[in-house]
Order: C-alpha cells, then sequence, then structure tokens
C-alpha cells in the first residue's frame, strides 16, 4: 500500500554544508535534496564526502556551516520518534555480534510500531538460510542483508543505503534491487552510495557526483550524460528505438551516421549505461583533482559523536 504524502517537500535538503576534520575541509559548500518515493544516489570515489554527508543528515555530525533538513527537522535536534522515521545502513557497523541474525532482526522490528513482517524481509533476502547463525559468524554479504533488513524494518520515511550491494552474489543483488524499487514506489526516499554504477543506472532516478566535498553534477543519469558531454560543444540528442532487430542495428547506426555527416557532424552512438556513466565520473573526478586542494581557514575539529581523527570518506 503507498503511504499518505504529509509532505510534499523533500525528504531532505543539505544548503552550503561545510564540514572540516582539522586541515582538511570534508564538505565545502555541499548542497543537495532527494526526494521522497525516488532513489538519489551518491557516487564519488572514496573520501569524496558522500558518508560525512549522511553523518551529518542521520545526526551523527553537526556541520560547522550550512543546515540540513531532514523530514523537515534538524537531526540534530530531533527526538525520539522523528528518528525512528529514518532508516540508516552503514558498512558493517553497530550489529550485535552475539545475537543470531534473526533474533536481531525480531528485536529491530520490536522496536518500530507498525513493522514490516519480518519473516517476509528475511526470506526475500535470504537471511531465513542464515537465521541461527551468530551475527560474529556471518559473511560479509550476509551481514550487508542483515544490516539492510534492520535499517528498513521500521517502514522509514527515509532510508541511508551505504554500499546495499556490497559483496553480494547476482541473485541476492537482484533481490535488494527489487526491494530498494519497492521501498521508493511505497513513497520512501531512498539514499544510497555504491561505487557499482550497474546500481546507480538500474535502481537511480537522481544522481549527485561529489567530489572534495560539494556536488558537481546532479540530475537523472542520462542528464548527468548528456550535461558533460554538452559541455564540450556537442549536440545532445536523445532518441529510442524501439522494435529493431538486433540483426540490422549496424545498418541503422551507419544510416544515423550518414545523416550526421550530411550536416557535417560526426554522431557518436552511446548506451547511456553504467559504462558510460563511470566515463564521466572519472572525467568529472579528473577534472576536480586539477584544482589546488581547498582547506579549512580555521584549522577546526568538527563538532562530532565520533571519536576525533576519524577520516572523511
Amino acid at each position: 500500500m503507498v503511504r499518505a504524502m504529509d509532505d510534499h517537500s523533500p525528504a531532505l535538503v543539505a544548503d552550503d554544508l561545510t564540514l572540516s576534520y582539522g586541515s582538511v575541509r570534508a564538505l565545502d559548500g555541499l548542497s543537495l535534496t532527494a526526494e521522497r518515493g525516488a532513489v538519489t544516489a551518491l557516487v564519488g570515489s572514496n573520501g569524496a564526502g558522500k558518508t560525512t554527508a549522511i553523518s551529518c543528515a542521520t545526526g551523527l555530525l553537526q556541520p560547522d556551516d550550512g543546515t540540513v533538513r531532514v523530514l523537515g527537522a534538524d537531526p540534530w535536534r530531533s527526538s525520539p520518534k522523528h528518528r525512528a522515521r529514518v532508516g540508516v545502513m552503514i558498512q558493517d557497523g553497530g550489529l550485535a555480534s552475539g545475537a543470531s541474525a534473526m533474533q536481531l532482526l525480531r528485536y529491530g522490528a520490536s522496536l518500530h510500531a507498525a513493522p514490516l513482517d519480518v519473516d517476509e524481509v528475511a526470506e526475500h533476502l535470504g537471511i531465513d538460510a542464515f537465521a541461527r547463525t551468530l551475527v560474529r559468524r556471518l559473511s560479509g554479504g550476509q551481514r550487508q542483508r542483515l544490516a539492510l533488513a534492520l535499517a528498513i524494518i521500521g517502514r522509514p520515511d527515509l532510508v541511508f543505503l551505504d554500499e546495499p550491494t556490497a559483496g553480494m552474489d547476482p541473485s541476492i543483488r537482484r533481490r535488494v534491487r527489487e526491494l530498494i524499487r519497492g521501498l521508493a514506489h511505497t513513497g520512501t526516499a531512498v539514499v544510497l552510495t555504491t561505487h557499482l554504477m550497474d546500481d546507480v543506472v538500474g535502481l537511480a532516478d537522481a544522481v549527485r557526483v561529489i567530489s572534495r566535498g560539494r556536488v558537481l553534477a546532479s540530475g537523472s543519469v542520462q542528464d548527468v550524460i548528456s550535461s558533460h558531454r554538452s559541455v564540450d560543444g556537442a549536440l545532445v540528442v536523445q532518441a529510442t528505438a524501439t522494435g529493431v532487430d538486433p540483426r540490422v542495428a549496424p545498418a541503422l547506426e551507419a544510416d544515423l551516421q550518414a545523416a550526421a555527416a550530411r550536416h557535417g557532424a560526426h554522431l557518436e552512438i552511446t548506451s547511456g549505461g553504467a559504462a558510460d556513466l563511470e566515463s564521466v565520473l572519472l572525467d568529472l573526478m579528473d577534472e576536480e583533482h586539477d584544482e589546488p586542494e581547498t582547506v579549512s581557514s580555521s584549522g577546526s575539529a568538527p563538532r562530532s559523536a565520533s571519536p576525533s581523527g576519524q577520516e572523511p570518506r
């Protein structure tokens, strides 16, 4: 059942966030939004600021400057009731190692007024296959599935997923993608970080490319690809051919190239898929790294609920 929306504003709004770890500026004027009922992917290299941004959005870190609103509230000052509306999945963190997988999942469900059906979630993610195994004995992929289940079991209005398919085999990865799409369909805002471009292309309604603590590009997958290519003066024309026999695809491409040549242009045929997006990301990162690195003028450490000395991600 699709939930009733009490607000049409974005689920997440970050505006001009800055945060420094000593002399390293982890967030440097980062601004982004994540809409309700949509999957928003944060992509970028390690150390780009993705996890730091999520930590600010979940109240684990307080930015030095700027504002962040999660479901209309400041996460640093939000109530326990408000926090219960936000799900968080982090890489291999916070799982009680002495409990079995199913014990931990049932306990997580008990903390919410109207949780998802535990048995259904466990079956869909294959957790029932290792239900009685202690968490400390789970493989990395099994821990990922359990962490994902715990993040969504309370029917959150907004959920943050950090590398949700990392370490999973292809069949489980497909189930996870189906689950994420289903969450968005029911109205949940999903914010995910991933290095897998197939996940981004297959799931994301919106992409935010992050580097050095700021957003370099934003939009749909195709928007990001097209905008980057148009910078060099390329005319971006989007078209979809349906009902084409794969055997005639080379002839169709030749006809299109001939049509472009009549106008003195060269036509580059692209798929708009994972390979194209990865190429654009690499170009954007290279351009960004050619610029002088920004450091904090204050040299102050961030206000944090985490131990000092934490490296930005």
